[in-house]
């Protein structure tokens, strides 16, 4: 541990020092991932021969923009696509994700989520919470359905499998979400879609990726996922890539989905990409390294505050499949006193006290702490909640172990203020 330059109490350094340790053999496996993902990405550069020129963008329509050609080909290597498109004009994870669903479904279809009700943030898109004439799928006579996560957090696989028979598309959601449901490994994801395939041969298989990217070694689609979708402020985009998102997997689907961001018979051959390539492609070759950093930062907090007496999900020795770790915290007054740690440690408004508000696209008010180089950037350190019980903090990211740590020992010194 190092010197002690933020004035830790020490019993909590000391507790920390323990943790460190205790966490050795799981950041040797992190590190491995990292190394091989590094390499399969570096590959992918190579063979796709991005040039100094790949790193300009353009302006207008952005005809014959290699930028982001040579981004497209990139990403859909790494991922194990056939194509991919990835561009800065998503504007969120949930931007891509409508993207596909609206490029993919057409009327009297059935969207069927096979991990329990989606993330808050599509409910409004799909027109689970309805209001007519809104442009939800659900106004465009798309049918949804979903299947509930079993009481282990695991997927209903013979559920699946009879409502799959009649679905277009089956959604699984990789990361938790606001619930303490396991996030899901890749190989989980590959039962799921095996058992929707083998009852509907034709169904398509997507995938919200969001968080998971490069946290295993394979990725959704090498296990039966036909399209995969992200934010390029998470994991992909290395904390480097300033705002956008990608959608990778079946060249067919690929070409719908890029028809409903730009417009039909256009699709990916538009859009200029102004002064953003150099950072999207340099972001996605630090993002493995950066992942590493993030997952480190996730498995020590959950180790921390396992010895600190809270309950954590996952466990800090279970494997990790996302970079997002969930901490019961029980009481509001330490879910915000947890926040404003995760603040006071970060290098960009640290001096800022984060309050609970109504966020667009939430039921509840939420409180988020992020300190970030990117506003709403994820793969840096941040903390959010719902002001709901069981009062758990969802963490994520850092850009690296140490200063990650160190917004974690500031969070366990603002929650062990309160005990004084």
């Amino acid at each position: 541990m190092t010197d002690n330059i933020f004035d830790i109490d020490e019993s909590i350094l000391a507790l920390a020092r323990e943790a460190e340790a205790e966490c050795a053999e799981q950041f040797r496996i992190i590190d491995e991932i990292a190394e091989y993902n590094g390499m399969k990405v570096l590959k992918a550069f190579i063979d796709n021969r991005v040039s100094e020129g790949c790193l300009k963008g353009t302006t207008g329509y952005g005809y014959s923009d290699i930028g982001r050609e040579a981004a497209d080909k990139v990403f859909a290597q790494a991922f194990g696509g056939e194509d991919a498109i990835v561009r800065h004009s998503f504007v969120n994870g949930t931007h891509a994700l409508s993207t596909a669903l609206f490029g993919v479904l057409r009327p009297d279809d059935v969207m069927l989520s096979c991990t329990g009700r989606p993330y808050d943030t599509l409910e409004e898109v799909i027109g689970i919470r309805y209001e007519k004439g809104n442009g939800s799928l659900r106004d465009f006579g798309v049918k949804y359905d979903e299947v509930p996560l079993l009481e282990s957090g695991l997927p209903d696989l013979d559920t699946i499998a009879e409502k799959a028979k009649g679905a277009k598309i089956a959604y699984i959601q990789r990361s938790r979400g606001y619930s303490l449901r396991p996030s899901l490994s890749v190989e989980v994801i590959g039962q799921i879609a095996k058992a929707a395939k083998t009852a509907n041969p034709d169904v398509i298989v997507m995938v919200d990726n969001c968080y998971g990217e490069f946290v295993e070694k394979q990725e959704p689609l090498s296990v039966g996922a036909d399209l995969i979708i992200g934010s390029l402020i998470k994991n992909p985009g290395g904390a480097i890539a300033p705002t956008g998102g990608y959608i990778c997997g079946r060249a067919d689907l690929v070409e719908k989905c890029a028809d409903r961001l730009t417009c039909t018979g256009m699709g990916k051959e538009v859009g200029a990409t102004l002064d953003t390539p150099r950072e999207i492609l340099l972001g996605f070759f630090m993002s493995p390294q950066v992942v590493a950093s993030a997952v480190k930062t996730s498995v020590f907090a959950c180790r921390l505050f396992e010895k600190l007496g809270f309950e954590t999900f996952p466990k800090s020795t279970e494997t990790r499949t996302d970079i997002i770790a969930s901490i019961c915290l029980e009481k509001e007054e330490r879910l915000t006193a947890f926040c404003r740690g995760i603040q006071a440690g970060s290098p960009v408004d640290s001096y800022v006290t984060p309050e609970a508000w109504d966020m667009p696209g939430y039921d509840s008010k939420v409180i988020m702490a992020a300190g970030a180089f990117t506003m709403g950037a994820s793969i840096e350190l941040s903390a959010d909640a719902p002001i709901r019980e069981p009062f758990a903090v969802w963490l994520q990211g850092g850009i690296t172990y140490p200063t990650g740590k160190a917004g974690i020992l500031k969070a366990a010194q603002e929650i062990a203020k309160l005990r004084k």
